[in-house]
């Protein structure tokens, strides 16, 4: 169907207005077919915390995710594991043998230094595409609104695509309270002093993805999104839902 007037949506092989979807194991012949309906509403796909390690038919899976014209890459926690071991260059030539030209920097379990995170990223952006994630999955972590933007500014700056705002799969860590509030003053001033084409929000319920959509509009870079979310998130970017209904078409013109 086409003769609505609804929000304008990025399209093709998007820089921005993405969706990133978390798969925590989702079987290879069930992925085709949910692709195959929904792969156009994909940009990029986390194999989820460290399930990449022991991920069945992942091979297969990385090539079906290309082949839709999705970036697949593994969760940060893997990244992590393998820092802690001192595995890094065995994890750097296994990504480069599979194929996966994204990686993770995160620090969501271990406190890796904020310097040792950039003289990684200054060391690999030539042979890999960096997502840097910001933030704790603790819950009780605490970071203020100039640590949170400072971090995100300078992680963009020594050469990530996108920076990643920590809110875990349950949405109780990082830019959410740990019952699951969200920080709204956080991401008013977060997206005050930085671009937001270039932070991705973990928003794993929708109720969270609604929040961010009327916050910032239709294409705001969400992940940590579930497969089976995948159209209600579309279907909420477009105006189509109770709690986005009213997004205003002059707001979200493309620039």
């Amino acid at each position: 169907m086409d003769f609505l007037n609804l929000p304008s949506r990025t399209t093709g092989i998007r820089t921005y207005g993405l969706t990133s979807i978390v798969d925590f194991g989702t079987p290879v012949g069930e992925l085709k077919n949910i692709l195959s309906d929904y792969g156009d509403y994909i940009d990029i796909a986390k194999i989820g915390i460290g399930s990449a390690y022991i991920t069945p038919n992942l091979k297969d899976k990385i090539h079906l995710y290309k082949e839709y014209q999705i970036k697949p890459y593994f969760g940060g926690t893997l990244f992590e594991k393998c820092y802690l071991q001192k595995k890094l260059s065995e994890y750097f030539s296994t990504l480069q043998d599979l194929g996966i030209d994204w990686i993770e920097i995160s620090n969501g379990t271990l406190n890796i230094p904020l310097q040792e995170r950039l003289q990684l990223i200054f060391l690999l952006k030539d042979q890999f595409h960096i997502i840097a994630e910001v933030g704790s999955k603790d819950g009780n972590h605490r970071m203020s609104v100039s640590e949170w933007q400072e971090e995100i500014g300078l992680l963009l700056d020594a050469g990530c695509e996108y920076v990643i705002t920590e809110g875990r799969d349950s949405g109780t860590a990082g830019i959410y309270e740990k019952n699951g509030n969200i920080k709204a003053n956080l991401i008013q001033e977060v997206i005050r002093e930085l671009d937001y084409k270039k932070i991705i929000f973990e928003a794993p319920f929708p109720k969270h993805q609604m929040f961010f959509i009327n916050e910032i509009g239709p294409n705001v870079n969400l992940g940590n999104v579930k497969l089976s979310d995948v159209l209600i998130l579309e279907t909420q970017r477009r105006g189509l839902r109770s709690e986005t209904f009213y997004l205003e078409d002059p707001e979200c013109i493309l620039p």
